[in-house]
């Protein structure tokens, strides 16, 4: 995902807008949204992501003690503004070990959250919310958001899915042990709501997870 823009849905390469296509094409997935470069995490790339998005950037706001901001990216170009976004964030597990965190909201289609759980996609499917009871939930922006156990994903992390603000919202984290840290109530902001607060945001080392090539977190 770095250097040049991506396919959400298998980081491979995409092509430009030209005289045949008026959107970003990739050869395998057709039309998409380009995930945008990563840049190492700072107070002026994270408000860049922020200012280009037009879904919710979320993190947790207060971060839990000790975790940092480790990186963030949108898919989505000037013209189309950001359509999908994630934010990784690092820190001590619940359980003891480091743990790391990807948030992703998206518009339905983008497939940004499943290239990150590591699951078939695009969307989490129709069935989740009929599967049962939601194993998890997170406060975003005030408001409860249902999270269920998404089938498929790899041994190695825990991947939950559900709606925030009408949109889709993923919850990635490593190593699946990390689960119960959505059991510690878990407050998201959004971050184009945060204001002055965004200076605060402590930053890290960039996620592997973000800069990993292929599909960014895939075995």
């Amino acid at each position: 995902m770095r250097g040049e823009p991506s396919c959400p849905k298998c980081g491979g390469r995409v092509r430009a807008p030209g005289l045949f296509a008026d959107s970003w094409q990739c050869a395998a997935h057709g039309s998409v949204h380009p995930v945008q470069p990563v840049v190492p995490p700072s107070v002026n790339a994270l408000t860049a992501v922020v200012n280009r998005s037009r879904v919710p950037v979320w993190m947790p706001w207060p971060l839990p003690v000790g975790w940092l901001f480790t990186g963030a990216a949108c898919a989505g170009d000037d013209r189309t503004g950001g359509r999908a976004t994630v934010v990784a964030c690092s820190g001590p597990g619940p359980l003891g070990g480091p743990g790391e965190l990807v948030l992703v909201a998206e518009e339905p289609g983008v497939g940004l959250g499943a290239r990150y759980g590591g699951v078939p996609g695009p969307d989490p499917g129709p069935g989740l919310e009929s599967a049962g009871p939601p194993e998890s939930k997170v406060l975003a922006a005030g408001h409860p958001a249902p999270l269920w156990p998404v089938p498929g994903a790899p041994a190695d992390r825990a991947v939950f899915a559900g709606e925030a603000a009408g949109l889709w919202l993923w919850v990635v984290v490593w190593p699946e042990l990390c689960g119960p840290l959505l059991q510690e109530d878990l407050v998201l902001a959004d971050l184009r709501e945060v204001g002055a607060e965004l200076d605060l945001v402590p930053c890290g080392a960039l996620s592997p997870r973000l800069t990993a090539p292929g599909s960014p977190g895939l075995p």
